[in-house]
């Protein structure tokens, strides 16, 4: 494959993107023939089909998954050797592709606000998902680096502590247990849950806290789709939630949730900034990850009081 050129990947790139090979062509402003011609001319050279063709479209096979990552892979490397070249002159400048999961949103904004101050020229483009889309996006390497709670162990990343996580049951105002301190587990346990998806950070924490009581995470509760849905069902009655702290400081200030006094909460995890370990870091990666290790703590929302000031004892 000593004649593979970066014309042949791209085109192979975007007839995944895209599906046709018509389609594929009108992207990158070709004739239909002159991409099929690229892509005959990697197959014979490789001598292995890199699309089945197929009803849908055209679909990669294993061979042309290969050819795709390795094309991702390239086209990474020509990004970071533009910013490295543009280090070399003096210019700070350069891009970065952000992944945060859903949670993180609440001070993803802050964090990329700061940052622009301290570099200008980085562009910073966020990608907000859940937690599987974001694990996903490492996979694929559409992102630089993820902000997340806890990294995946399948995917070769290297992981640092930004900053602490706390975990935390919340109720609405008049719920009855709103000024009780101490409850217990085996109480909690006996509310209705809204949770997040299954495989979700927060979901995950609490099926472990609830693990030792018989039964309880096999009927966990009501599941929804994000963390406003959540805040907004909690405030109207629905149940309680057990959720990240940092995505509830607003409503705990203007006394439209409250933390209830759980024995063992908050639980506290961590952020992490998570890369894959086979990405050469570019000047803008390591530039945010310098700056994660000096600020982002400081970034977080900040929770005056994790607990109830008074209330009863109740088991």
């Amino acid at each position: 494959m000593r004649n593979l050129n970066l014309k042949q990947l791209r085109a192979i790139q975007a007839i995944k993107r895209h599906g046709t090979i018509v389609a594929a062509a009108n992207a990158l402003g070709l004739t239909p023939p002159a991409v099929t011609i690229q892509l005959k001319l990697v197959e014979e050279d490789a001598n292995i089909i890199l699309f089945d063709r197929t009803n849908e479209g055209l679909r990669p096979t294993a061979a042309g998954l290969a050819f795709l990552d390795a094309a991702q892979m390239i086209e990474e490397r020509l990004r970071v050797l533009h910013d490295e070249i543009d280090a070399i002159k003096g210019l700070r400048v350069g891009t970065l592709s952000l992944g945060v999961v859903s949670t993180a949103k609440y001070f993803a904004p802050q964090l990329m606000a700061i940052f622009a101050k301290e570099h200008p020229d980085i562009v910073v483009k966020l990608a907000i998902g859940n937690r599987a889309e974001i694990i996903d996006s490492l996979k694929s390497h559409a992102v630089d680096l993820a902000l997340m709670g806890r990294p995946p162990k399948d995917i070769p990343l290297r992981s640092a502590v930004f900053g602490d996580h706390p975990l935390v049951m919340i109720a609405a105002p008049d719920h009855p247990l709103a000024k009780c301190r101490d409850i217990t587990k085996e109480r909690i346990a006996q509310e209705h849950f809204l949770i997040r998806e299954p495989g979700s950070g927060t979901r995950i924490s609490l099926e472990i806290f609830l693990s030792e009581l018989p039964g309880r995470i096999d009927d966990l509760g009501t599941e929804m789709s994000s963390n406003e849905t959540i805040k907004q069902a909690v405030m109207a009655g629905l149940g309680v939630a057990f959720i990240s702290a940092h995505t509830i400081a607003l409503e705990l200030e203007v006394g439209k949730l409250v933390m209830l006094d759980v024995t063992g909460m908050p639980i506290r995890r961590q952020w992490f900034s998570v890369m894959r370990t086979d990405r050469t870091l570019s000047p803008a990666m390591r530039a945010f990850q310098d700056f994660l290790n000096r600020k982002g703590a400081q970034c977080l929302p900040s929770i005056d009081r994790l607990y109830p000031m008074a209330g009863a004892h109740i088991s």
